[in-house]
């Protein structure tokens, strides 16, 4: 008789826990931190999708390890185009955050398999709707290129990089051009029988 009230006050220990979890929202965090367990457990992407559709790698000039100010090094490379142009994450994974710092200006990092984090900088605005926690593949739309963070006054582009636990990696030799979308049935329609799906 005794084992059940322990095994009783354990299950209401347990149930209170759980029901302070959902209601705090810490058990989308948790979550959050078993799948992006579940990535470092991967073999990390060594061909990643470019992040801007219509730049073909030919076009990027090596900026890694370039220098930038006092003794600083650029750790990763910058992708010139038109304010606004969509960037696409380079990779499936989760969005790990979504923020501002005095570098990077607005920045969303997306942690993929291995662990790796994929920084995007100098976001002129992040993607409608994205959020903290959310699956991304290599066709989510995280936000648009800009000049925010240290590039005030520089040609709007694309920060890129990529970090791993011993450090920034050089981004360029794992990118590959993306193809052309292939046209489905819907889009093969009339224009005028198209919706309108802005995010």
């Amino acid at each position: 008789m005794r084992w059940v009230r322990r095994f009783s006050k354990l299950f209401a220990v347990f149930a209170v826990a759980l029901l302070l979890l959902v209601v705090t929202g810490a058990s989308d965090r948790l979550v959050l931190y078993a799948r992006i367990l579940k990535l470092y457990t991967q073999t990390p992407d060594t061909r990643l999708a470019m992040p801007l559709e219509d730049v073909r790698k030919t076009a990027i000039a090596d900026t890694w390890q370039a220098a930038r100010g006092e003794g600083r090094k650029h750790e990763g490379q910058d992708i010139f185009a038109t304010r606004g142009t969509p960037i696409l994450s380079a990779t499936s994974g989760y969005i790990y955050n979504i923020g501002e710092n005095n570098l990077g200006g607005q920045t969303v990092s997306v942690i993929g398999k291995g662990g790796r984090v994929y920084y995007y900088a100098h976001l002129d605005s992040y993607a409608r709707g994205i959020h903290i926690g959310d699956r991304v593949t290599t066709r989510t739309v995280l936000g648009y290129v800009g000049s925010t963070g240290n590039a005030q006054g520089t040609p709007p582009h694309l920060h890129f990089g990529i970090y791993t636990s011993s450090g920034a990696i050089n981004p360029l030799p794992m990118l590959t051009d993306r193809l052309p979308p292939t046209a489905t049935r819907q889009e093969t329609r009339p224009r005028s029988q198209l919706i309108n799906r802005k995010a």
